[in-house]
Order: C-alpha cells, then structure tokens, then sequence
C-alpha cells in the first residue's frame, strides 16, 4: 500500500501544462473499442455528436456553399466516418485521416457497404504531407483545443499546405463558457468492467484549471492488476479575440463564424466559436 500511495501522490499534483500522459491510447485495443462504440451511440454526444446534430451540420455547409458536389474534402480526425459519409454522399470527393485504425476498418467497412468511395488514411494528422491537394478541411468537436501552442500552430501549417490558394479550413472550438458550465471533475469509482479496461479497475479523475491560459485538464488514473497508467486530455479554449491572431499568423482570414458548426448565429456568448478560415494566396 505505502509504495501504490509513493505512485500515485505525484501524478495526483497539478502537472506542467501540456506534460502528456500514456501515449498508447488511441490503439489501445480496449479503450479503442469503448471509444469506437461512444462515436456510435446516437444517445449522446460524448465522443461524436448525435446523428441529428451531424445531420445539421452538414445541411448547414452545403446550404452556405463552403461544402459543394465535386470539391475535394480533408476529414480531420474522421473517427468511424460519421461526417464523411454524409459529405460523399452529397457528391464531395473525401479523405478522411485518422489515428485509430478500429475507426477507420468501422469507417472503411460501412463506406463499401454505402457504395461510397471514401479515401481513409490512417495517420497522425499532425505528421501529414499533403501539398495543395483540397479545397476544404474539416476538424470538427474541438480537436484544434487539444494541443499546446505549439502543436497547434503544427497542425495549422499543415493544413495550410494541405489546400489549395483559396480553400478554406472549417473547424470548432471550445469557449469559457463551456467550461464554466461544466467545472472540473473530482471523483473515484471501482468498475468491475468499462470504458478503460475490461475487467476490475479503479479510475481516480482529477480535473486541474489553467486559467491564466484558458487551458483545463482533465487526468484519469486507472489502477488494475497490471499496474498503474495516466491518462490525461487537455484542452484550450478560445475565444474569436484569440483565435483570429493565431489564424493570421498560419496564413489565414476568419470568413464566417457562429455558436456552433450547425450555424447558429454568432453572439460571442456560446459554448462553442465555429469558424470559417480561407486561406490566403
């Protein structure tokens, strides 16, 4: 006992901004299926969002014109295919890039069963090489929020590179508002069977605030019988006063914004900034 308390008092500290936790997490092969079956359940909207809610934001993007038949469309973060099969079957010409290959066999198994000539690659968006090839790119729920400053000023050069003089880059991101709403969690529970393992674990969730940088953390300890892992997710919100900076220093120019990717009108107040970014030359 006195050497699972020495383990776990220091990781129960406020670490340094962005220390990253267990890197083996998206091809975990347990936690890849819980997260796999999370992006399927119409019931909620904890990992994807409801079918509804796609269903919007898609209608939303076509219906303003950023998203056309014919144009050429980089899915970010594409998980099992919920927006890109929505988009090819309104006659967009997808890629859908990933990192969890369970995602993509779900994803590449239901766009055949569609018909639906879907372009998916498993790969790390950050480390991606493509040169002027699309006409939009899409990164929807807030995965821009993820990384520190630097990573995503990364992942922005990317995407830059990745359109065409004139695409536009089509994303969402958290505001304060939202966290506000929702605070930061504190609590332990004993699962004979979940979401991070299948068998007997104990989670320890630790929620830390970062508000100097709107930035919060939230850390999950998971204790089995194989031993002790981190876990930890972090997110920076914004705001349009911060974000249009960092868009124009990667190159870009805010064209549209609202309260959500389903095109509620902007007010600034939202728990959501969804953005429109062309880019420049």
């Amino acid at each position: 006992m006195k050497e699972l308390l020495g383990h776990i008092a220091p990781i129960c500290r406020k670490p340094p901004l962005f220390e990253p936790g267990e890197r083996k997490f998206w091809d975990d092969p347990h936690i890849s299926k819980s997260m796999l079956e999370a992006h399927l359940d119409p019931s909620h909207d904890a990992a994807s969002r409801r079918p509804e809610i796609i269903d919007a934001t898609v209608d939303h993007l076509f219906a303003s014109g950023l998203l056309k038949e014919g144009l050429r469309v980089l899915d970010l973060g594409c998980e099992p295919g919920l927006y890109a099969e929505r988009m090819a079957r309104r006659g967009a010409c997808v890629v859908g890039v990933d990192i969890s290959e369970r995602s993509l066999d779900y994803a590449r198994n239901s766009a055949a069963q569609g018909g639906l000539d879907i372009d998916y690659r498993h790969m790390n968006f950050l480390d991606m090489d493509f040169e002027h090839e699309f006409d939009v790119a899409i990164q929807v729920y807030g995965e821009l929020c993820v990384f520190s400053d630097e990573m995503r000023d990364r992942l922005l050069r990317a995407v830059y590179r990745a359109l065409r003089a004139g695409g536009v880059f089509i994303f969402d991101v958290t505001t304060g508002t939202l966290r506000s709403k929702k605070g930061v969690s504190n609590r332990w529970y004993l699962s004979d069977g979940g979401f991070w393992r299948p068998g007997r674990h104990l989670v320890l969730e630790l929620g830390f605030d970062y508000p100097e940088k709107d930035v919060w953390l939230d850390q999950y300890i998971v204790i089995d019988e194989t031993g002790l892992k981190v876990y930890r997710n972090w997110y920076h919100d914004y705001s349009l006063e911060t974000l249009e900076p960092v868009l124009k220093a990667a190159g870009f120019a805010v064209e549209k914004v609202w309260d959500d990717l389903a095109g509620t009108p902007y007010t600034g107040t939202g728990d959501w900034l969804a953005v429109a970014a062309r880019r420049d030359g």
